[in-house]
């Protein structure tokens, strides 16, 4: 998705002539050189509070920009995208943050918000996003609805190639369709790892497969267009196995390991940071705004520190 400063002033004139630009959101749109494991901050966990109260936590704590949700209940309503995202691009920006990445939950190309969001996203600099997740068909069986969503995402691609944007689907642990990570060479082979590739999370891959994670990893690794990252353990609650998120460093992830194999495998691309254990301890959510941005602003800063060391050891940034 190489293109010189020319061109792209170029398409975004053209793609973006109704949104009016400021010079923050000109630096958005314009990195001097892009650092393609430059970490970005998976938005979710701080959408409840004001624009300006996110772009505090993450400077605070080192991350330079955010993977913005952008979708039904998100931080951004997909009904107000052509208001709401510059205002939020150019708030972020006068924090010199980026948002060029965002989480979406497009799964159809005729979607009467898909091609509004896309356009409106792809003229304001977000180059990178993740759909929606799809669910398997049963009745119409494995096979049959691996088919049928390649089907939606061949639509989903040509908007893509339309607005010069990636959209880039999530392994996600469970019954959906990329649980399995091995379903994602059916689903996503034949495509320009440009315009629509896949978002590896390996968290969600070693809860899927424990041991043969690095198999799949392997496989898919030419359809990789950007990374997320967190981590997890396992507990027995009631006697039933269950999933929990920790902080980076503190679960199962064997983090040398896959920022090894990354770089064997010559994975280059955005890596988005999900924070998705609690921020808080209880009682700590009611605490002034001030005190909780210290919790905040703490636990985002371990966890990028830890992101952002392991990228410098293995030579990604």
């Amino acid at each position: 998705m190489t293109q010189n400063r020319r061109q792209f002033i170029s398409n975004v004139a053209m793609a973006g002539a109704a949104i009016p630009f400021t010079s923050t959101l000109l630096s958005n749109l314009l990195p001097e050189q892009e650092k393609s494991f430059e970490v970005r901050l998976f938005s979710k966990p701080l959408d409840r509070y004001n624009t300006g109260f996110m772009c505090e936590c993450a400077s605070e704590a080192g991350i330079k920009g955010f993977d913005l949700t952008v979708r039904p209940g998100g931080k951004i309503e997909p009904s107000a995208v052509e208001t709401d995202l510059p205002q939020f691009i150019e708030q972020a920006g006068k924090y010199e943050l980026k948002t060029d990445m965002m989480v979406t939950g497009i799964l159809s190309a005729s979607d009467p918000f898909t091609e509004r969001v896309l356009k409106a996203a792809s003229s304001l600099g977000i180059r990178y996003y993740r759909p929606g997740w799809k669910a398997y068909d049963l009745k119409s069986g494995i096979r049959a609805s691996i088919a049928n969503f390649r089907t939606d995402l061949s639509e989903i691609d040509k908007l893509n190639r339309k607005y010069k944007i990636n959209g880039s689907y999530q392994n996600h642990s469970g019954t959906m369709i990329g649980g399995s990570v091995w379903d994602l060479d059916l689903l996503m082979s034949g495509f320009s790892v440009e315009f629509t590739g896949i978002q590896y999370d390996v968290r969600h891959a070693m809860v899927e497969g424990a041991n043969s994670w690095i198999l799949g990893l392997n496989l898919i690794a030419p359809m990789i267009s950007t990374l997320a990252v967190k981590d997890f353990t396992w507990q027995i609650i009631n006697g039933k196995p269950r999933v929990e998120s920790v902080p980076l460093g503190e679960g199962m992830v064997d983090w040398d390991l896959y920022f090894r194999t990354v770089k064997e495998l010559k994975i280059t691309c955005p890596v988005t940071l999900h924070v998705e254990y609690p921020l808080f301890e209880k009682g700590e959510e009611n605490l002034p705004l001030s005190k909780q941005k210290e919790i905040i602003v703490r636990k985002l800063k371990k966890d990028n520190d830890f992101l952002t060391n392991y990228l410098s050891r293995y030579g990604l940034v």
